[in-house]
């Protein structure tokens, strides 16, 4: 079931991007949201003064970044000010407020991967003819919800990576002595060029997306779970 969900999703690209489009800004918005709400609550307003503890994507979206996500398949918002000065414990609470962004992606996927296999289940063999015969509210919304769940694990996982200027660096530093920190600082530029290269020619060198591997792999797991305890 899995694999024929992914099959049609990928047969109609203008339906695609309709689909796509409230997921991703959904999902941005509640990145950068997460971020500037755990900040908020450890005790740095900055997020609250310039407005970004909302869910309207208007505040969150970079053009740019958008429209890369939709072309390219990765993509970025405009991150959240955050003052370490607020904090009582800077390196503890920032770990914490990278944290929230891919948490509050991940607990999301895994709702919307309830509900698609409740849908799917809900359906039985139904939906095994793909969209042959045009749309019904099911068939929408199941593939609203993959791309849903595909979106907010993939977004989870690539920024847990511990690259900057990914979250996972953030979570990272908390953990590394002060001096490895302050020495690696300088090179950060140049890894952030790296990065971005090798989510642009991955596919082509390999084969295959270094993020799908880990990813899809823990959407599988995920369903199988959901599957497993509703039949």
């Amino acid at each position: 079931m899995y694999a024929l969900l992914a099959n049609i999703v990928s047969k109609e690209g203008i339906i695609d991007l309709l689909f796509m489009l409230p997921v991703i800004f959904i999902t941005l918005s509640l990145h950068e949201l997460s971020h500037g709400y755990v900040a908020y609550k450890l005790g740095d307003p900055t997020a609250k003064m310039f407005g970004r503890l909302t869910m309207n994507p208007l505040k969150h979206i970079d053009p740019i970044g958008f429209i890369a996500m939709l072309l390219i398949g990765f993509g970025w918002a405009r991150p959240v000010p955050v003052d370490s000065r607020y904090f009582k414990k800077p390196r503890r609470d920032l770990a914490l407020v990278a944290a929230a962004g891919p948490g509050a992606n991940l607990l999301l996927g895994i709702f919307c991967a309830f509900l698609l296999a409740l849908v799917t289940v809900m359906q039985g063999d139904s939906f095994q003819g793909g969209m042959g015969g045009g749309f019904t509210l099911m068939k929408s919304l199941t593939i609203l919800l993959y791309f849903f769940v595909v979106y907010n694990v993939f977004l989870a996982v690539f920024n847990l990576i511990p690259i900057p200027p990914l979250d996972g660096s953030k979570i990272l530093y908390r953990f590394l002595p002060y001096q490895w920190v302050y020495k690696f600082q300088p090179y950060e530029k140049y890894v952030q060029l790296t990065l971005i290269l090798l989510l642009l020619f991955s596919d082509s060198v390999f084969g295959i997306s270094f993020l799908s591997v880990p990813a899809f792999w823990l959407i599988e797991k995920i369903m199988g779970f959901w599957y497993w305890v509703l039949t």
